[in-house]
């Protein structure tokens, strides 16, 4: 399921699926690799999702209501 994760956010950033749970889920699932990919420190500190993956993180990032 390694490659899906990254299929399903390409597919979503080129306009070919929606954005929904599944996008929501791949995003996620990365973002907890990236995290642990970072706590190795040295280079890996350094890398970061593109600018296209980071805008639509914050879009799928939940609102507060009230």
């Amino acid at each position: 399921m390694n490659g899906s994760h990254c299929q399903v956010v390409a597919r979503t950033l080129a306009g070919q699926r929606p954005i929904d749970e599944q996008t929501h889920l791949s995003l996620s699932v990365l973002a907890d690799r990236l995290e642990r990919l970072r706590s190795q420190g040295g280079l890996f500190s350094a890398i970061e999702f593109s600018p296209h993956v980071q805008k639509l993180r914050r879009r799928c990032e939940p609102v507060s209501v009230g």
